[in-house]
């Protein structure tokens, strides 16, 4: 077992405690959090020494293992830019853990990543929640699949259209996406109606869609973006997320009447393109403000996956309440991709993944990891 004592802790449920302990039990749960815990003779103890102490960073929107660091080409696997339609490819079959981002994520505080395919298609595969630790995909996953990727806007439009082929236009990426959905709608009917139609590996892949077992997983900046997804989305009584959401701000009161988890980000940096012109750390704010459900993303590699915690803190200088912001990077993130069981807040049962921070990143932007603890085993110290 593992003692962390004389910590500030912050669990992101209920009240913080001043100076509190967690227990760790030997199978890498909490066991306890409170302001003083009988522990045994014999545990292992971290004397946090008065620092702050959260739940490991979760970030909703991630291609961190897809896009390796410092690679180029050779370690580009998160776009397969020759069909716009692929539901079928699985981001697990092209993480790597190896990838230097990962353990660089750990030392920024960040334990989990819920990561997938990119935007270069309408539809571009399934997303993985994933610990930032490990040797083995395979034993690294919180869960698989948690999402299934699509886009709107002009990153299907720049891989396919440029090229002289669909889609050329917004028209087209919403009316292919549709075509999809209608063959997974029969699909499914005729599969549980015990028609055994001929198996299609795209179409498989889009049963959990059609079922509401995983949402869509939407790349959309755009107002007009966002609301045409909103609209498939009804259509087809699909479960839905709002990744990026940079135009968010300018609608709020209308996503506040929908409903929808809006995933903010990237907003680090100068806008990349026509669409993301409007990108700023007030979205969250405003968002939240209006009773959006919101999180804060990097979209690694776009900002490098240890930023997550300086995100947040930009957002907080630009109208965020901090409470909000820390929520917007642990909880939310959590019960927003359904891993809210495991991680996300210091609580009893959950997997103890935990942060002592050297100070606090949300006012001071130095701030890193002291110690990461993950699966309740030390996965950075500074020491």
């Amino acid at each position: 077992m593992l003692l962390i004592k004389n910590g500030y802790i912050k669990p992101m449920v209920g009240k913080d405690i001043k100076k509190g302990c967690i227990l760790i039990d030997d199978n890498g749960k909490i066991a306890k959090v409170g302001a003083k815990i009988t522990a045994p003779e014999d545990v292992e103890v971290i004397d946090a020494g008065g620092r702050l102490v959260t739940p490991g960073c979760v970030d909703a929107h991630s291609h961190i293992g897809m896009w390796e660091y410092g690679i180029g080409w050779a370690g580009s696997d998160g776009n397969e830019s020759s069909d716009p339609i692929t539901p079928q490819l699985r981001a697990i079959d092209a993480i790597n853990p190896m990838d230097k981002s990962l353990a660089l994520a750990i030392q920024g505080g960040v334990t989990t990543a819920c990561t997938g395919p990119g935007s270069a298609n309408i539809v571009g595969g399934t997303f993985a929640a994933i610990k930032l630790h490990g040797k083995r995909i395979d034993d690294m996953i919180i869960k698989n699949p948690i999402a299934m990727k699509c886009a709107l806007g002009e990153n299907p439009k720049s891989s396919y259209g440029k090229n002289g082929k669909a889609p050329k236009t917004r028209m087209a990426i919403a009316a292919m996406m549709r075509e999809l959905l209608f063959k997974a709608k029969r699909y499914c009917e005729d599969k549980e109606a015990g028609k055994n139609p001929t198996f299609d590996i795209k179409l498989e892949a889009m049963i959990p869609v059609m079922k509401g077992e995983i949402p869509l997983k939407a790349h959309c900046h755009r107002a007009d973006d966002i609301f045409t997804i909103i609209r498939i989305a009804k259509e087809f009584n699909l479960k839905l997320t709002l990744d990026h959401c940079t135009e968010g701000a300018l609608i709020a009161e209308e996503l506040a009447k929908e409903g929808y988890s809006a995933f903010v980000g990237p907003s680090l940096g100068m806008p990349g393109k026509n669409e993301t012109i409007n990108k700023c750390f007030e979205t969250p704010g405003i968002l939240r403000k209006a009773g959006v459900p919101i999180s804060i993303i990097t979209d690694h590699n776009v900002i490098p996956q240890e930023n997550l915690p300086i995100c947040a803190a930009w957002a907080v200088s630009a109208g965020l309440d901090i409470e909000e912001a820390w929520r917007a990077i642990t909880i939310n993130p959590a019960m927003q991709t359904g891993i809210g069981d495991r991680v996300g807040s210091l609580e009893k049962g959950k997997d103890a993944d935990i942060v002592i921070w050297t100070a606090d990143p949300m006012t001071d932007i130095g701030a890193h990891a002291y110690i990461t603890l993950i699966d309740g085993k030390i996965a950075y110290s500074e020491e």
